[in-house]
């Protein structure tokens, strides 16, 4: 093989990394696969268009057949985003047997499945590290560095958004609105950042993780979802005066055969190590019967982390290329979906209440929790005056689920509880 082709879907944040990466590094490339790699057509959507990366513009194409149709090109990379439009380039690029690169995690989230199926069927090879935690090699260590051992939970920060926001508001005790609207500017959330801060990014990762993780096909409609936008100063302050750091985690925890995946805000012990994770960067926490526990950390965005991860897949496509071993990279999953009910959830809460101020009210609060065989593990307890009211914040004992749900409710339903303020899960001890 004297030289490898690659055409290029998108040429944006992402895709000028690559480009850059590819030409800057191809003395190692060469040491790699033992042959030059060249970037011989790139699909965009403006030729014209100023860009930070110098390319030749006889390379740009609006067409997306001068790629997927060309015979010359071995590997497609897709950094163009999207969903249904790329979904269907990749499939066509696969039936062509071109090799695929991708870093679309809305697409593998929603379609991996089909597309590694369609890769194996045309002998092609689907490879997607940097759809996960930018620059971080979690999917490439959990499919070869941790292959041989039995993964029993991820715990993950693997939104920078998100991130960036909560390290201002525990750092500086900022509001949300305030923070985010920083985090806009400096370009770590888009104009619109719901997809970040109601934790659907994080989710689409925590789907393909778990998948991957524990070898069984988790879709994104099997994790349950809570964003950051109710996160108030007064719960940062409490969870930071009872020894918590506020963060959004990915939790993905397997008990024998069954799962549970979820994106919530959590309580974290600030002795774990994901505590100490700030501004825009990502870490995975893994768990496995046999290594104990590693983490995975590293900068979770930004175009030259996210090229790299794009770049060293490709490195992977080309030695299985040269081996003649494409296509035989996609494991289908081992198990059965057997997801946890409520009841087989176990975690500790974090529950802040407006109750009034009177004597007794605290001892039949306390019977409630009790009544579901929960007990309390730490208690702050203040008045507020001027309305002749308490806040009480606890944190409990493990808690079922379905126990926590229940007593949540019967709280809201006692008369002297003038509201539920706030809850939230506690990991990390």
């Amino acid at each position: 093989m004297d030289v490898i082709s690659i055409g290029l879907l998108g040429l944006g944040t992402v895709g000028s990394g690559v480009v850059k990466i590819i030409e800057n590094h191809q003395d190692k490339l060469m040491h790699q696969i033992g042959c030059p790699v060249k970037v011989k057509k790139v699909l965009v959507k403006d030729i014209h268009k100023e860009r930070n990366v110098q390319i030749d513009k006889e390379l740009l194409t609006v067409n997306p057949d001068d790629i997927l149709e060309d015979s010359e090109i071995d590997v497609v990379i897709e950094v163009m985003g999207g969903i249904d439009e790329t979904k269907g380039y990749l499939l066509k690029a696969l039936k062509n047997k071109k090799n695929v690169v991708t870093a679309n995690k809305d697409l593998m989230a929603l379609h991996g499945n089909q597309l590694l199926t369609e890769a194996t069927s045309n002998g092609c090879d689907l490879f997607y590290e940097a759809s996960v935690a930018g620059g971080i090699p979690i999917l490439r260590g959990l499919v070869e560095g941790l292959a041989s051992d039995r993964i029993t939970k991820m715990m993950g920060i693997v939104n920078g958004t998100t991130n960036f926001i909560l390290t201002k508001m525990n750092k500086f005790g900022s509001p949300y609105e305030e923070v985010l609207k920083e985090a806009q500017q400096l370009g770590f959330a888009e104009a619109d950042p719901s997809a970040d801060v109601e934790g659907l990014d994080a989710a689409r990762k925590m789907a393909i993780l778990s998948t991957l993780g524990f070898s069984m096909p988790i879709d994104l409609s099997d994790v349950k979802v809570e964003g950051i936008t109710g996160i108030t100063e007064e719960d940062i302050s409490y969870s930071k005066k009872l020894g918590y750091t506020m963060k959004l985690i990915g939790i993905a925890s397997r008990n024998g055969e069954k799962v549970e995946v979820s994106v919530q805000p959590a309580l974290l012990t600030e002795t774990h190590p994901l505590a100490s994770v700030n501004d825009e960067y990502n870490a995975v926490y893994v768990y496995g019967e046999a290594v104990g526990e590693t983490m995975f950390y590293g900068p979770g965005a930004g175009s030259l982390p996210t090229a790299t991860a794009v770049v060293s897949d490709v490195v992977g496509v080309m030695k299985n290329m040269r081996l003649g071993v494409t296509g035989n990279s996609a494991i289908s999953p081992q198990y059965k979906k057997s997801l946890k009910t409520p009841s087989e959830i176990h975690a500790k809460y974090f529950v802040r209440l407006h109750v009034k101020d009177e004597v007794g009210v605290f001892a039949n609060i306390t019977s409630i929790f009790s009544e579901h065989g929960v007990s309390f593990e730490k208690i702050l307890q203040m008045p507020i005056k001027e309305h002749e009211l308490a806040e009480i914040v606890v944190i409990t004992h493990n808690a079922t689920l379905k126990g926590f749900e229940d007593i949540l409710n019967k709280l809201k339903e006692y008369e002297m509880v003038r509201e539920v303020k706030s809850t939230y899960r506690v990991e990390g001890e």
